[in-house]
């Protein structure tokens, strides 16, 4: 791929790169589904909860939304190498430790936002939830379905932090040719072979894929409201 433009790639028709972008969403798009099956209902319970020290919880879940990538890589690495807790499994350099690591970069991210969303619209419909006898878990059911917009761009916030993760991936994937090179790992291995057309190219490739989804989304987005409306 040295010294030619990812554009030129995309004209030929290039299965390699085709792989790389289809690797790239399979991960990310799976990491954000396993967040948030996590993620919904850790962050609901959050929010309806209330017990001693759930202050300091929210206070480690907002500043988990910063995890370094690289030493969420490094502990992802241990625990899946021959001599780690889950080395038995053999998932070390495959598509699934990636997904692990961006599911585990992702979730604190879907957990706070969550909580955040669930919180203000249970202060502000509790009264009348209280009011009409609803259990617990049928407020929480109402409120997830009343914020499932809220809840949608909460996954494309964690989409973007997916898309654009290349430290973690790297160290738990190795950027194999053809197996577990991504995106933005192959932008970095180009980039360091000073073949920045193809880069500069992939770069724009995911920009533009992200924008596309991000797009999609809206425009789902607003087809919904004008239902509701």
């Amino acid at each position: 791929m040295e010294n030619t433009s990812a554009w030129g790639l995309i004209a030929s028709a290039d299965p390699a790169l085709f792989a790389i972008v289809y690797l790239s969403l399979k991960i990310s798009l799976s990491a954000v589904l396993a967040a948030g099956l996590v993620g919904f209902p850790l962050g609901a319970l959050l929010a309806f909860s209330s017990f001693p020290g759930r202050g300091a919880v929210i206070v480690l879940t907002n500043a988990l939304m910063g995890l370094p990538p690289v030493v969420v890589g490094l502990c992802v690495f241990l625990a899946l190498s021959r001599s780690g807790p889950l080395g038995s499994f053999g998932l070390l350099f495959t598509p699934t430790a990636m997904i692990i690591a961006q599911a585990i970069l992702i979730t604190p991210i879907i957990v706070a936002l969550t909580r955040q969303t669930i919180e203000d619209l249970w202060s502000e419909y509790r009264n009348e939830l209280l009011a009409v006898g609803m259990s617990p878990l049928g407020c929480l059911a109402t409120l997830l379905y009343d914020a499932r917009i809220s809840l949608l761009t909460t996954l494309l916030a964690g989409f973007g932090r997916a898309a654009a993760e290349v430290g973690a991936v790297m160290i738990v994937g190795g950027n194999i040719e053809g197996f577990t090179r991504t995106m933005t790992t192959a932008i970095a291995l180009e980039t360091s072979k000073g073949d920045l057309s193809f880069a500069m190219g992939l770069g724009l490739m995911l920009i533009v894929i992200v924008i596309a989804i991000n797009a999609s989304t809206w425009l789902l987005g607003a087809f919904a409201r004008n239902r509701i409306g």
